[in-house]
């Protein structure tokens, strides 16, 4: 009886992970400084492998290549967790500790922050910056303008398409 595709699949990852966990685990360690860190990332890396509809050809013909474009893009996540964290508990450290979170509701914050980074992250630099300015520091759309070198016009473009990019987000449109 021939092998399923999906048996056909899991043997091929099973022989990824085998062949080139040990690797990717050293080189995640030489990158973090940390044997553990570097383990978690090593098999998050994999977790997305097996998350994926099935590795691709580059997968199998440049497969350290394929690993370390994955572990890579989970290196970024996690150093923007890390500055993410950092730059929170900078600001905590501003006020007197009995107005401080509890711990559960410190990462659930943490946890809201990196979803508003990345939704940030999916859009053009400009259109970032304008939104932010609206948002964050509450200038006018002239003030905006005259800021960033645009147009009225212009920034209220970018600030419709950052509001558009929020809603399909969060709503699923």
């Amino acid at each position: 009886m021939p092998a399923t595709p999906s048996a056909s699949r899991d043997a091929g990852i099973a022989t990824l992970y085998r062949d080139h966990h040990s690797w990717l685990h050293g080189w995640l360690r030489l990158k973090l400084g940390d044997a553990h860190r570097a383990a978690d990332l090593a098999q998050d890396t994999f977790v997305r492998l097996l998350s994926a509809n099935s590795p691709s050809d580059t997968a199998l013909r440049e497969p350290r290549a394929y690993l370390r474009t994955i572990a890579n893009r989970l290196l970024v996540d996690h150093w923007r967790r890390l500055e993410i964290e950092r730059s929170y508990l900078a600001v905590l450290q501003t006020y007197p500790q009995s107005h401080w979170p509890s711990e559960e509701s410190r990462l659930l914050i943490l946890e809201s922050l990196e979803q508003v980074a990345q939704m940030l992250g999916r859009l053009k630099p400009e259109v970032r910056e304008v939104f932010l300015l609206a948002q964050m520091e509450g200038h006018t759309c002239p003030q905006i303008a005259r800021q960033v070198g645009r147009s009225v016009a212009t920034v209220e473009r970018y600030l419709a398409q950052a509001l558009q990019h929020c809603y399909r987000l969060v709503y699923g449109v």
